[in-house]
């Protein structure tokens, strides 16, 4: 496989979340030009579901997409974390919840174009209710629904998260 050559690269932004560089590259036909990339911390996301197979999703404002979008519990890793401490962490900061039994999923690569931040994966079962730790600076509403229903969401376009879509679509195939 043919691979890029790097001639140079600076530091665009970096606010300790998300760091842009601009490579100054050697394609692989050739020719030089500039790549920018987008490292973020990678992250988790979880996905809980109840014994008759109804799972919670999270109905938020997300500033960057400038609308409400809904989707499965998901969260940065903090340094030091395990991506399962960050999904246990999150389950429980955002839903109130604790699970016994987790099932890893994989990962995703959300937009391997230009964006550096993988997303890993997990089904919690075997919930139980714990203090929710509620950041002030998030407006969560949580939506119980069928496994079936909120494949019904993402297949509308209603659900558009692609670890959420990704994750639910394994799942549902893992469930049955």
């Amino acid at each position: 496989m043919a691979q890029y050559q790097l001639l140079d690269n600076r530091t665009v932004y970096d606010n300790g979340f998300i760091c842009v560089t601009e490579d100054k590259v050697i394609r692989p036909g050739g020719q030089e030009g500039l790549f920018a990339l987008v490292k973020m911390r990678d992250g988790a996301t979880v996905l809980p579901v109840t014994p008759d197979l109804k799972v919670y999703l999270a109905q938020e404002y997300k500033y960057s997409m400038r609308r409400d979008c809904l989707e499965l519990m998901s969260g940065g890793i903090e340094e030091g974390e395990s991506p399962l401490d960050a999904a246990k962490r999150e389950l429980k900061e955002e839903l109130g919840l604790a699970a016994k039994q987790w099932t890893p999923m994989g990962y995703v690569d959300p937009f391997t174009a230009t964006v550096n931040s993988r997303n890993y994966m997990y089904m919690a079962q075997d919930l139980e209710s714990v203090e929710a730790q509620n950041d002030p600076n998030e407006i969560v509403k949580l939506v119980l629904v069928s496994l079936s229903d909120a494949i019904g969401m993402l297949m509308d376009g209603i659900i558009t998260h692609s670890a959420s879509c990704v994750l639910l679509l394994k799942a549902a195939r893992l469930l049955g």
